[in-house]
């Protein structure tokens, strides 16, 4: 069997939860099927990944077409509540954090260089959003020679539409596009 690690992104109090201040649509109805799947990680003691989107406090670092947004409602600010994952599903000790900047978990990160030297061979992604860092993190994931395995019930997008559009392109490359009992059996 394939070494799997999971890889949970931006699932963060910033954008997920009670009171977030960029809500993703959907989002809160992805937290129990991540549950479930972190769980059984947990049990079968395989690698869990959080990849997070961290911003420096003044923005500099955030992309240029997100720049307006940001100087209004400043979001994923490193050291904030905001920026950490969501209770639901926080990390334990052995579990990594990966700090990324942009869309994709890979570009800037030392992702790749993490999950080869763990030996990893497969990567199981949930989290937010569809059309975007899920999207990205699993384009560059086969880029990079993973065989990528993206939850469908565990990833969330402003509306269906988006998601079943997103899915079906990201399977047109490749992908192994599951559900969570499926993952669950698949582990």
């Amino acid at each position: 069997m394939k070494k799997t690690a999971l890889l949970i992104v931006d699932m963060q109090n910033d954008f997920v939860g009670d009171s977030p201040v960029l809500p993703v649509a959907g989002a809160g109805a992805i937290i129990a099927p991540i549950r479930s799947i972190l769980n059984h990680f947990r049990e079968q003691k395989l690698p869990v990944l959080h990849i997070l989107r961290i911003h420096r406090p003044g923005g500099s670092d955030v992309e240029s077409f997100r720049r307006e947004i940001f100087s209004k409602t400043p979001f994923a600010v490193a050291g904030t509540r905001g920026a950490e994952v969501i209770d639901a599903i926080a990390p334990i000790s052995g579990e990594h954090i990966i700090a990324k900047t942009r869309m994709s978990g890979f570009m800037g990160t030392d992702l790749d260089l993490l999950l080869r030297s763990l030996g990893i061979e497969r990567v199981v992604v949930v989290g937010i959003q569809t059309p975007n860092c899920i999207r990205t993190t699993v384009f560059d994931a086969m880029a990079y020679g993973y065989d990528t395995v993206l939850i469908s019930d565990a990833v969330a997008a402003a509306t269906p539409e988006i998601h079943e559009a997103n899915l079906r392109d990201m399977a047109a490359i490749g992908v192994s596009i599951r559900t969570t009992d499926e993952c669950l059996h698949m582990i």
